[in-house]
Order: structure tokens, then C-alpha cells, then sequence
């Protein structure tokens, strides 16, 4: 990154705390990339599982905590994945028209920030928060926490300083609903200083053995390049094989479940082995049709892992479609690019699986936004073979010991 302005954050040495963080997947990106982080978490299922895989964990509710408060204080990159549920297609909906609404308490935060900057009396922040309360799903104004966490850093002096300390970055990501929300993140972003960059992408592209869109928010107050956030892989297209030859951009081609499996065979000696190939039947439906399940082969990536995984059927790949033993959450989360030790606690793991940021894609997007080389090998490496710190520091005999970031 270039030097900032006097009146912006000077680049130094990065610490992410990573609000709504879920059982680890950005937690991890940023592990594997050598960037402390510290999550907040009030699931208690997902906190367990980020406990047991030895990642920093505030337990709580993020409306609770604010940048000021101790053990915040050093984080200069605010990341953030607010409960989807109410935007997503698969929840129930009540965000997506609440979007309007949302909007309108952006720009009231906006408005509060800059009275309250200029030292003028009006709206306070406690003020739209109990508004938010109002709303018929909590969850749905949960998106705009983040919001609050930056405009709070920039106002007020962190734990134990004397000036504000504004986050250097932000990276946000939610399901592709969302990405009206983050424009209109943008426009007051962009107020206040930042230079911004929103879109929806397709996680295939970046390694991830699975389709999955996801809607992502970067801000920070360098320009961004002309062709920022590059993929690394072609798109999955349905019906059509990946595409050889210079015209593709140098990407490679999308990555199958059977690849990624055979991956971690080649690196994980205890993993339990599964027959290939072999089909996914999915629970839902495909082009409007209930009974028409949608299937994918093991040849190709995974279709969206949902909280529902579980319900889909695995049959060989002959005409005979033999059932064969369902999905086990080592594999969904491979799919999903966890590395498969990655150790899944407390009840409804299928949920967490699903709700989880690939943390491939977010080692992609956090080299990105924080101006790092691209990922190399040894990167990638240290994911597959990445295990519980815990074990790895009672089992230094194995041929992978020290690998884990």
C-alpha cells in the first residue's frame, strides 16, 4: 500500500478482528497468512469449534463491543460476515424487504457520524439502535454493526490512546443480496475518506471446490488496481468442460470434488477414503421443479453447501445409482476449503459448515485487500495440512508437523 495522508491510519503491522465470526473460515485465512485476528462470536456451538481449532475468540454479542474496548485496541483491518439468514434465498426473506429500510438507517448513521464529528447535538447512536430493535427480524440490522465499529474508530480514541485510530481496511462479505446494502456502505464510505470496490463472486474462481456467490466489500484508502481481486479459475458453467488455451486469462481450470479429495488423500494419512466417483443429489429442486433434484458429479465442483447438506443423497456414478454413505463434515468442509482436520464441535455442525466463508476465497480476498503477494503454494500448502494447535504441538513426529500457520 502507499503512504496515507497525515490525517489517515499509516500501514503498519496487521491485526484483524473479524465481527460475526462464525467457526473460523476468515479466522483461518488470516492464520495461514501470518495476520493475528481475534473473533467475535456468540454461537456457542461455533465457539466451541474455534476454540478447539485455537483460534482468538471474544464469546458475545457484537452490539456489546466496540473498537475502544481493551483487547481491540491494536486491530487495524475490521472484517465481517453479519448472520445472512434474513437476505439469504434459503432464509426467509424478511431482509430482502427490509432493504429499503436498511438503506435508511445507513444514511442515518452517516448523518449521526457527521454531527456528532462537527460536536452538534441530534440522533444518537443509541437512538438508531433501539430503532434497529423494532425491526421484525433482529438479525436484518445486524448488517449495519459494522458500520457502527467504523464510524465509533473514527470518532473516539481506541483503549489507552489519545486520538482516534480509523481502520486502515475493511472487508465484508455476505450472499449476493447483500451487495445493495454494501453499495450504499459505499457512498458513505467513500464520505468519510475511504476508497471502496463491491461485487459478487464466484468462489469457484478463486480454488474453492464448490459454486457458491458470495457479495464482498473492501474498503481502505488506497486506489485499487485496475483489475483487483483477480480469478485464479474459470467459472463452472453447467454442461460445458473447463476451457484450455491462452483466451481464458491464464486461469485454471475449477476445481472437483474428486480433486480436492484426492488432495487431501495425498496429504492427510488418516483421512477415511470415499469411492469414486460418485454423484450428489441435492434436497432441493432445480429450474422450478421440486422433483427435479440437481446432481452433480464428483468430476465437478460441489454445488452451494448449505446448513441443509446433510439432506443430500450420494449415489454411485453407473446407472444402478447405488446409495452409498452420506457426506461426512470432514468432506463438506473440504468442499467448503477447510482443511479436513479441521475439528467441527458443538450441536448442528452441518450449520456451521454451510454458513462458513471458504477460507481459500478469504485468503484471496484478504491478500487482495491488504496488498500482499498473491498466495503461493506454500500458502495452500499450509491449509490442506493444517491441524488443531493443540495437536500439533503434542504430535511433533508426523511428516506435516509445524505446517499450520
Amino acid at each position: 500500500m502507499s503512504n496515507a495522508p497525515s490525517d489517515q491510519p499509516q500501514r503498519g503491522h496487521f491485526r484483524l478482528v473479524d465481527l460475526f465470526a462464525g467457526p473460523g473460515g476468515l479466522d483461518l485465512a488470516a492464520e495461514v497468512l501470518d495476520i493475528p485476528s481475534i473473533g467475535i462470536e456468540w454461537d456457542d456451538d461455533a465457539v466451541a469449534t474455534r476454540l478447539a481449532a485455537g483460534l482468538p475468540t471474544e464469546p458475545g454479542d457484537v452490539r456489546l463491543f466496540g473498537p475502544g474496548d481493551l483487547g481491540f485496541e491494536d486491530c487495524n483491518v475490521l472484517a465481517g460476515g453479519p448472520p445472512c439468514q434474513t437476505f439469504s434465498i434459503a432464509g426467509n426473506g424478511s431482509g430482502r424487504k427490509a432493504l429499503d429500510l436498511v438503506t435508511g438507517f445507513i444514511h442515518r448513521m452517516h448523518t449521526w457520524y457527521e454531527r456528532e464529528k462537527a460536536g452538534h447535538r441530534g440522533e444518537t447512536w443509541e437512538d438508531i439502535q433501539r430503532a434497529l430493535d423494532k425491526l421484525d427480524d433482529e438479525r436484518t440490522g445486524l448488517v449495519l454493526q459494522p458500520l457502527r465499529w467504523v464510524f465509533e474508530a473514527m470518532l473516539r480514541p481506541r483503549h489507552g490512546r489519545k486520538t482516534p485510530e480509523p481502520f486502515e481496511v475493511i472487508v465484508l462479505e455476505q450472499v449476493p443480496a447483500v451487495i445493495e446494502v454494501w453499495h450504499e456502505y459505499e457512498k458513505v464510505l467513500r464520505a468519510v475518506g475511504y476508497k471502496t470496490y463491491a461485487k459478487v463472486f464466484h468462489t469457484e474462481q478463486y480454488g474453492v471446490p464448490q459454486t457458491r456467490r458470495r457479495a464482498v466489500l473492501v474498503a481502505r484508502y488506497d486506489e485499487f488496481p485496475k483489475h483487483f481481486l483477480s480469478a485464479t479459475h474459470q467459472q463452472y458453467r453447467k454442461g460445458a468442460a473447463p476451457v484450455e488455451g491462452l483466451f481464458v486469462g491464464g486461469r485454471g481450470a475449477w476445481v472437483s470434488m474428486a480433486d480436492a479429495l484426492n488432495n487431501v488423500y495425498e496429504h492427510v494419512s488418516e483421512a477415511n477414503r470415499r469411492v469414486m466417483p460418485f454423484c450428489v443429489v441435492s434436497n432441493y429442486g432445480s429450474g422450478g421443479d421440486p422433483k427435479a433434484r440437481g446432481r452433480r458429479a464428483s468430476d465437478q465442483p460441489s454445488a452451494t453447501i448449505t446448513g441443509k447438506w446433510k439432506r443430500n443423497r450420494i449415489v454411485s456414478a453407473d446407472s444402478r445409482e447405488t446409495e452409498m454413505e452420506r457426506l461426512s463434515n470432514e468432506e463438506a468442509g473440504v468442499f467448503q476449503s477447510f482443511p479436513y482436520r479441521y475439528p467441527w464441535r458443538g450441536n448442528d455442525q452441518a450449520q456451521q459448515i454451510g454458513n462458513a466463508v471458504p477460507p481459500r476465497f478469504g485468503v484471496h480476498v484478504l491478500s487482495a485487500a491488504l496488498d500482499l503477494d498473491p498466495p503461493g503454494e506454500d500458502v495452500w500448502k499450509r491449509l490442506l495440512c493444517w491441524r488443531p494447535k493443540q495437536v500439533e504441538e503434542s504430535d511433533s513426529s508426523g511428516p506435516e508437523a509445524g505446517i499450520s500457520g
